[in-house]
């Protein structure tokens, strides 16, 4: 559809579809029917859908022409600009009605004027810079505003004000001013900025409006009304202060003599060229207003995470198909977009007391360290002891607010933490299945390398820790039913090994997977995980296998008065000289 060109056209039981396309400083768009004709009814029964194709129903304009007085129109005020808009012609009629119509778009355009810039466009003749004032020159911004509409000798409807976009990080841009910090707003036309988030990967994180209005300029009756909007500036303020564009409902701002400063959040504003634009009013005396001009400074970016989430929270990027987005992960109680609602936060107290449950909680290995000792387990002592050691250190790194201490990288100590525990159930059932000590050594090595390796391919993966665990009972199965075969009695043998260790070490074994599988959510984490620490620590001092039934290892059988020692090792066959 051609502006102010009449577009003939015949409907019958199918829809027709026709677009037409909205430039750049459109301040109106009127669509109207004439010459309506329908063979099966009365009147003009037609209904147009009018949006842009990608905006959900409820964003459409529908306007239907059956009981509708002639002739049949509808206005939009400020268009999306700078693209095409899908008009939908549906006949009301019926399958074999046929309606013929006559569609008319007209397009009133907008004359701007565009700040001129000395410093960077010192070749335009256009434009000149007032010493006097300190301000520059106001010059027309000549634009193809398509057929209707031209410029010709209306008063201008905005000033545009350029602005310059730079790109800081992923998500994160600064929009500044160009050779200016503040934005000179006047009673009569509205003032503009186009901010341009429409390269496809802004829509992630958070733009941030913040308005500050100079004090002195600022006078009792005065108000700077301001709004926000997507596609299409708002400029109708002398009408109506509700921000609404043709498809959008913007975002309004104020600043008076008692508020100065304004501030906007919109998280996650959608891919489009968005606009900011500042009008002077006075509510009460108009004529007031009519050589007044205030100076506002703007402060206009693009951030993942306001405040980077604060102390009490995490700014996470999050990847979903081809979206990049970010928020924020908060801890301790604590909510809202950057973290700050402090409704069920918890206080520093609650906080200690967790780090406290969380760390101390890891000393109960030192019951399988001391058992690993005497029984000269020297070799899984040291893995108790190391997942001890970086188990207690990273909790009380990975803990929000005060209560942190971090000896390492947090990465680094969550790596630690969880290859110690998965190495510490791995060396376990292989000390129950009491293998040769070659083999037992060899199976600890390999096993631990494997655990290292699936941790850095997936450090959260279930497998990481099911898959060992599951292969070393499945060793230790094979080893027990062996041995029972082969003494022809149950292995163990004992039945007070049955009821006082075995037995109450698998039911620890077994509370503490329900517990860190099901039962461990946000708000119950430093019970639930305290809990499975000192089930963990606890089943494996339980479960350890006793000493060999030989003489203590190394001792010596004899001495001689020179001095000289011969020790055997009932083990090995060996014989030393000390």
């Amino acid at each position: 559809m051609e502006p102010d060109v009449p577009v003939p056209h015949t409907l019958l039981s199918h829809p027709s579809y026709l677009k037409v396309f909205v430039p750049d400083y459109t301040r109106e768009l009127l669509l109207e029917l004439r010459d309506c004709v329908s063979s099966g009814s009365l009147g003009c029964p037609v209904r147009l859908t009018v949006g842009p194709v990608t905006l959900p129903s409820n964003f459409q304009k529908v306007l239907t022409c059956t009981s509708a007085p002639w002739p049949c129109r509808l206005l939009l005020p400020s268009p999306p600009w700078d693209r095409w808009l899908q008009v939908t012609a549906e006949s009301l009629v019926g399958p074999l009605g046929t309606v013929t119509f006559s569609a008319v778009a007209a397009l009133t355009a907008c004359r701007p004027q565009s700040v001129a810039i000395q410093p960077l466009l010192q070749s335009s003749r256009n434009q000149s810079f007032n010493a006097s004032t300190g301000l520059p020159s106001l010059s027309p911004d000549h634009q193809d505003l398509g057929r209707s509409g031209s410029v010709g000798r209306s008063p201008f409807c905005l000033t545009n004000y350029p602005v310059m976009r730079e790109d800081v990080d992923v998500v994160s841009v600064h929009f500044q001013l160009l050779d200016r910090v503040s934005v000179r707003v006047c009673p009569n036309t509205p003032s503009m900025m186009r901010l341009r988030l429409n390269t496809g990967m802004d829509s992630g994180g958070s733009l941030t409006i913040s308005l500050r209005a100079n004090k002195t300029e600022m006078q009792n009756e005065t108000v700077i009304v301001a709004c926000v909007n997507a596609a299409s500036p708002f400029l109708g303020f002398n009408s109506s202060l509700n921000c609404t564009t043709a498809f959008f409902q913007g975002y309004p701002l104020s600043l008076s003599a008692w508020s100065l400063r304004a501030n906007l959040i919109i998280p996650y504003p959608e891919t489009d060229n968005w606009y900011l634009s500042l009008q002077l009013l006075c509510p009460e005396n108009a004529e007031e207003c009519e050589q007044a001009v205030v100076h506002v400074e703007t402060t206009l970016y693009l951030v993942p995470c306001l405040n980077d989430c604060g102390p009490y929270g995490q700014c996470l990027l999050l990847r979903r198909h081809s979206y990049l987005y970010a928020g924020c992960s908060c801890k301790a109680g604590w909510r809202g977009w950057s973290c700050t609602d402090n409704s069920t936060a918890q206080t520093v107290a609650q906080q200690r007391a967790a780090t406290l449950l969380l760390t101390l909680s890891n000393l109960m290995f030192l019951a399988p360290i001391t058992v690993s000792v005497q029984r000269f387990f020297l070799v899984e002592a040291s893995v108790y002891a190391y997942t001890m050691f970086f188990s207690t250190f990273y909790h009380a790194c990975d803990q929000p607010g005060e209560a942190v201490l971090c000896i390492l990288n947090y990465d680094t100590l969550q790596y630690c933490d969880f290859l110690g525990s998965g190495a510490a159930i791995w060396v376990t059932i292989l000390c129950m299945a009491r293998l040769k000590a070659v083999l037992k050594y060899v199976l600890f090595l390999l096993g631990t390398l494997v655990i290292a390796m699936s941790l850095q391919l997936d450090r959260r993966g279930i497998w990481n820790m099911l898959g060992p665990c599951l292969f070393a009972f499945v060793i230790m199965a094979s080893m027990w039913t062996y041995r029972c075969g082969h003494r022809r009695q149950c292995y163990p043998t004992s039945w007070q090994r049955w009821a006082f260790y075995l037995l109450p070490g698998i039911s620890m074994a077994s509370v503490g997977v329900a517990i860190y599988t099901s039962m461990m959510t946000s708000d119950n984490y430093y019970y639930t995980h305290s809990i499975w620490h000192v089930l963990l620590a606890g089943s494996a001092a339980l479960l350890l296998p006793p000493p060999d039934e030989h003489a203590e290892p190394w001792a010596c059988s004899q001495k001689f008065p020179c001095h000289y020692q011969i020790c055997k090792n009932d083990r090995e066959e060996l014989y030393t000289v000390t």
